[in-house]
């Protein structure tokens, strides 16, 4: 999987971190996320302990998006067969079916085809009725794949919003706040675009904490957010979004555009969402090739956030401690942590993204040879084409220059000189980032 694995193991404790690394991203392949979770006997489909009888359904329709969809669609598909009547998802990469079509679509940032594409799959959306059963596959990636612009805005202006709301270290969940509200399909608009359909959603999370109205922003799931908590994303930020935008969500909150579906909405009355996969499953799989290796597992969290650079102390000051006291667990140890941070840019032209920033930080708090390394699940960390990264406490020899990277957002560039870059290309899944700290004994 580790296209660049040869080079990146030169140690017992380097080759455990990318063996960690490997296990995490396959166990959480949709292939695997979906067999866990769904099952069919006869004409019933069983969705995580909940059954539905496809007999009293016309049709059923698979739509969805995200960069794991097009993995989620084709198990389904190969598990439904002939039951199955149409579907659409929208990916980064196109996939092979035989029901399901496949639109290949943009991320991060939205573009032309991902708004032609999403307003194809909301045309199968509209036409369904009470004896259609929609399966909406989201995954990681959804938010920008599934692009339907509200208003007169253009996909310009949702490209630039996103782009301000990256680059400012705006968390997911406030971000998916702002795009809800920019959208005719998030935050539960495509499940009342589907009603009176019976709607399941099969979600494969890549947000901290698996809160379904914020994976893909949401498309089934009630919305508690407003037109006024989205203005407040950008003035707690200091971000100014383009006129458009400003004027549309102002517009919205002074009641002229109507507001995302709250729970209380009746198109829900026949919805349910279903995570199948997240972090966690990633985690657990690393923690049993640790202490497979003969290494003492500790799982830190699944809810890293913040500052990736600022996280990264913590997460060597743990490794410290270890060392020092054996405490919280002695070594030889593996510490592991998922979740999402964030980079606020301050540089220009910087390569990376938060794993590698994350990795660069790290290397330059280590005096011990510990090894560090982290990347994100779908094998792209930030804008960048490789997954993140792994360093030890001989990587960022020359501080001052690799201080100076980390400094204008370059963490990449530094990591790519010194040979520590893990190369995945996409791996098909995203279940958010992953990180492996080893402590030798």
């Amino acid at each position: 999987m580790i296209r660049n694995r040869d080079a990146l193991a030169s140690s017992r404790d380097h080759e455990l971190a990318l063996d960690c690394i490997e296990a995490a991203i396959d166990a959480a392949a949709p292939e695997a996320a979906v067999r866990s979770n769904v099952g069919l006997d006869g004409d019933v489909l069983t969705v995580r302990g909940t059954d539905y009888d496809l007999a009293r359904y016309d049709e059923v329709l698979l739509v969805g998006g995200g960069k794991a969809a097009g993995g989620v669609a084709r198990t389904l598909e190969s598990m439904l067969g002939d039951r199955l009547s149409d579907g659409l998802v929208v990916t980064k990469q196109p996939v092979e079916a035989e029901t399901v079509r496949s639109a290949v679509g943009d991320h991060p940032l939205p573009s032309e085809r991902n708004v032609a594409a999403t307003a194809d799959l909301l045309e199968l959306v509209d036409a369904a009725d009470e004896r259609t059963l929609v399966l909406s596959v989201l995954t990681g990636g959804a938010s920008a794949l599934l692009t339907a612009p509200a208003g007169e805005l253009a996909v310009s202006d949702l490209r630039e919003t996103t782009e301000r709301l990256l680059e400012g270290g705006v968390p997911i969940g406030e971000i998916n706040a702002v795009r809800k509200h920019l959208s005719t399909s998030k935050g539960g608009q495509l499940a009342s675009r589907a009603s009176p359909a019976t709607v399941v959603g099969l979600l494969l999370s890549d947000v901290v904490g698996d809160d379904p109205s914020v994976i893909g922003s949401g498309p089934t799931v009630p919305d508690e957010t407003t037109f006024d908590d989205a203005l407040a994303v950008f003035e707690r930020y200091d971000i100014d979004p383009p006129a458009a935008v400003r004027g549309y969500l102002a517009s919205g909150a002074d009641g002229d555009a109507a507001e995302t579906p709250f729970a209380d909405d009746p198109a829900f009355d026949a919805v349910e969402n279903h995570v199948v996969g997240g972090n966690a499953t990633a985690l657990d799989a690393a923690r049993s090739v640790a202490a497979d290796a003969g290494y003492e597992p500790l799982l830190l969290s699944s809810r890293l956030r913040g500052e990736a650079r600022e996280a990264a102390k913590t997460l060597v000051a743990v490794g410290e401690e270890c060392a020092a006291t054996g405490n919280p667990v002695e070594p030889p140890a593996v510490l592991l942590g998922g979740g999402e941070c964030t980079v606020s840019v301050a540089g220009e032209g910087g390569r990376g993204g938060p794993n590698q920033e994350l990795v660069l930080s790290a290397a330059l708090e280590l005096d011990e040879p510990h090894v560090v390394a982290a990347v994100d699940t779908d094998g792209e960390d930030g804008s960048s084409d490789v997954a993140g990264a792994v360093a030890d406490d001989s990587t960022a020899t020359d501080a001052e220059d690799a201080r100076a990277h980390l400094a204008a957002n370059d963490a990449g560039t530094y990591l790519s000189d010194a040979g520590a870059t893990i190369r995945t290309g996409p791996t098909g899944t995203n279940v958010n980032d992953v990180v492996v700290v080893v402590v030798p004994e």
